[in-house]
């Protein structure tokens, strides 16, 4: 029994973060509360709440001493921490009490094969990567938008050469410098909404082959984004959406504030793809769109141009039920 009180008044042995399979991690900043952890099963995008146990205690309040540095004057951070990179973001809830939602990021994105497409959508995203444009990623939040977007990033890179240049807010996958025989890539944050319209601009001095937008937010980053679709880049940009055709209504309404009527013409010639993806049990469910290059009369071009984006699932649909989106199809890479 003595043996059982000394135990219990040591507590349990310490436990390293690093060491924690977690995607996300949830920490009171201003209080010392229970901390809780989520986790995926294996083999699956399943995520499944927890809470994080005592040993973490003192790893967790050497974090939050950390992220009270980070966050001190704005509410998103990316951080290192003990070998790991996060991305921390900050709310004040309903009771008062401050937290952190931390995501855990890897410092390289994943391969594209990896990511949980079928086999004809990565061919078609694959291709892409010689077009021009504009290729929009959708979904809601946490659905792996930006995962998605730096893993074709980084396969163009590797594949084309060029140089890339991305604006995000923080900076998540570490893709700065050379990638393959001829890729480069330049990463830069911007800290406010209007910074992103500013980096867009800066972004095109650079010359580069790729240009991605971690988050489309303001009506002159969506005036910068439309113009450089259209002037040889080939742009990726994430946006919040809960559909493919809420995606386009959304960059067309940002656009529309910035350029007015002019908006749906450079929608419309600067679109090369767009693609909706959400988490299933263990894939990734995508509706997807590829514009005919060059083809000015393609059908989902003549509904952004009239204002008609609400009837794309018919163009949608019928192109996904086409041989190129065929999972039955073989595969080459």
């Amino acid at each position: 029994m003595a043996e059982l009180a000394e135990k219990r008044i040591a507590g349990p042995a310490p436990s390293w973060l690093h060491d924690l399979d977690f995607i996300d991690l949830y920490v009171a900043l201003d209080e010392d509360l229970p901390s809780y952890y989520q986790f995926a099963e294996p083999g699956s995008y399943t995520v499944l709440p927890t809470d994080l146990p005592l040993a973490y205690r003192n790893d967790v309040a050497e974090l939050r001493r950390q992220l009270q540095n980070a966050l001190s004057d704005c509410d998103e951070a990316g951080i290192a921490f003990d070998g790991m990179r996060l991305r921390a973001s900050k709310a004040r809830t309903a009771r008062g009490q401050i937290w952190v939602a931390l995501r855990r990021i890897e410092e390289k994105p994943p391969a594209v094969e990896k990511l949980g497409f079928t086999l004809p959508v990565i061919r078609a995203l694959r291709e892409l990567g010689k077009r021009e444009g504009l290729v929009l990623l959708c979904g809601g939040t946490g659905q792996g938008k930006t995962t998605t977007a730096a893993a074709l990033l980084y396969d163009y890179l590797v594949r084309h050469g060029g140089v890339g240049f991305t604006i995000e807010d923080p900076v998540e996958y570490m893709l700065d410098g050379r990638h393959g025989n001829s890729g480069l890539c330049y990463q830069v944050e911007a800290k406010s909404d209007e910074d992103w319209a500013e980096q867009l601009k800066r972004a095109l001095r650079w010359h580069p082959r790729y240009i991605m937008v971690g988050e489309l937010r303001t009506p002159e980053a969506a005036n910068q984004l439309l113009r450089a679709s259209n002037s040889g880049h080939l742009v990726l940009a994430t946006v919040h959406a809960g559909s493919l055709e809420e995606g386009l209504e959304a960059v067309l309404h940002l656009g529309e504030q910035a350029l007015g009527d002019h908006a749906p013409i450079l929608l419309a010639s600067g679109l090369a793809a767009v693609i909706y993806q959400s988490f299933m049990s263990h894939s990734i469910e995508a509706r997807m769109y590829v514009t005919e290059k060059g083809n000015l009369g393609d059908p989902m071009r003549a509904l952004i141009r009239d204002r008609r984006i609400g009837q794309a699932t018919t163009f949608v649909d019928q192109q996904m039920a086409r041989g190129i989106f065929n999972p039955e199809l073989p595969f080459t890479s």
